[in-house]
């Protein structure tokens, strides 16, 4: 059995809150973009793993295997004992760049293990696993292409695809600065006042509202310790695209422009020692 597993990027996002349990309120507008990961998975002895990218653990720190020995646990205290599972891991995107490449290969897992084994878990089930896993599996475990996430991101709201990304192409530019959770979080201030009304923009905003008015709450604090990826971002902004963010906690940035040609030339302008995807904007919601 074969999937894939796409990225996604963030169109804003709102820290709000420090919540008692240690995490933090969020509000965010997930969007499925078209670079992806690939993925094979047979049944057999054991729980195995193998990945094209040797740089990537496949111990028992890998959401891969974590997901399938989640979905192992539930699969036996329904009375289930499935076979072994092999997984092979075609690494396309980043890791550490704010896409979440390790979170969507994770609920693609639970959705390959599922099937693999004539798919006994229910939808609440899995999103229940998907939930613990992390807080961005959850979007990547549903259909929807676009969607709200709120709480810890988890909790998610389908909406339509932004009128303002109609026919519009997407460049994601991954310059070479990891950026850690922690360190992300560290210099974070919440704050839920006086907030851009996210499914607003999505619906009626165009392209310069969103310049004016979306914001990635990582940025400030990031920006000022990464000057590079903040140069980059406004490389991009320069150089035609009517919308740029860092996506997630970064160190990804991402531009919309409204036609190929311009972000094209964006990136065969940018530096040699970045890794980037470009595409239709909507390139990905084909399984919506």
């Amino acid at each position: 059995m074969r999937t894939s597993a796409f990225a996604k990027i963030n169109l804003g996002l709102h820290v709000l809150r420090k919540r008692k349990d240690g995490f933090h309120d969020l509000e965010t507008v997930f969007l499925r973009i078209g670079w992806a990961d690939q993925l094979a998975f047979s049944t057999g002895k054991g729980l195995s793993m193998t990945c094209s990218n040797p740089d990537l653990r496949v111990d028992g720190s890998n959401l891969c295997v974590q997901a399938t020995s989640a979905a192992f646990e539930v699969l036996e205290r329904m009375g289930h004992t499935p076979e072994g599972v092999a997984i092979h891991l075609d690494k396309h995107l980043p890791f550490g760049a704010g896409l979440g490449g390790g979170s969507s290969d994770a609920a693609a897992t639970l959705r390959a293990v599922n099937d693999l084994f004539k798919a006994p878990l229910t939808e609440e089930q899995l999103h229940n696993l998907a939930a613990d896993l992390g807080s961005d599996v959850p979007f990547f475990l549903d259909e929807a292409g676009v969607a709200l996430g709120t709480g810890r991101g988890e909790i998610l709201h389908s909406i339509p695809f932004p009128k303002a990304l109609r026919s519009t192409w997407l460049l994601v530019v991954v310059p070479p600065v990891h950026i850690s959770t922690a360190e992300a979080f560290s210099g974070i201030r919440p704050e839920d006042a006086d907030r851009a009304d996210l499914l607003a923009l999505m619906s009626e905003g165009s392209l310069s509202d969103w310049q004016e008015l979306l914001v990635n709450d990582f940025e400030r604090h990031l920006f000022e310790l990464h000057p590079s990826v903040a140069a980059l971002k406004e490389e991009m902004q320069a150089m035609g695209a009517s919308y740029t963010a860092m996506s997630g906690s970064g160190s990804s940035v991402f531009g919309i422009f409204k036609d190929e040609a311009t972000a094209t030339a964006t990136r065969a302008a940018l530096a040699v020692d970045v890794r980037s995807w470009l595409g239709p904007s909507d390139a990905a919601l084909s399984r919506s």
